[in-house]
């Protein structure tokens, strides 16, 4: 309906003035979304006891890479995997 009164106002034709209100409509709702994202606070953090603070250090076996895990779940995790292979405990980091 807004289409028709501004083509007849402004002697266009009909459906690039549609087109136009169309598009335009997209991108203020595209916009919208994007300012509700940044608008959403983070989630909460999780529970205390829930994450453990460790120092282990682990390297891969085939290419050599470390990897230092600061957080887990438990006191002793499941090794991280790097080349399709199970990580190498090196040592508790003190």
């Amino acid at each position: 309906m807004t289409a028709v009164g501004v083509s007849l106002a402004l002697s266009t034709p009909l459906a690039p003035t549609f087109g136009a209100v169309v598009l335009g409509a997209l991108i203020l709702r595209a916009g919208w979304f994007f300012l509700q994202q940044f608008a959403t606070p983070p989630p909460d953090p999780p529970e205390a006891g829930t994450i453990r603070k460790v120092k282990l250090l682990y390297r891969c076996s085939i290419c050599g890479t470390e990897v230092t895990m600061t957080a887990a779940p438990t006191e002793e995790p499941e090794p991280p995997r790097h080349c399709l292979e199970d990580m190498e405990l090196v040592a508790p980091i003190e």
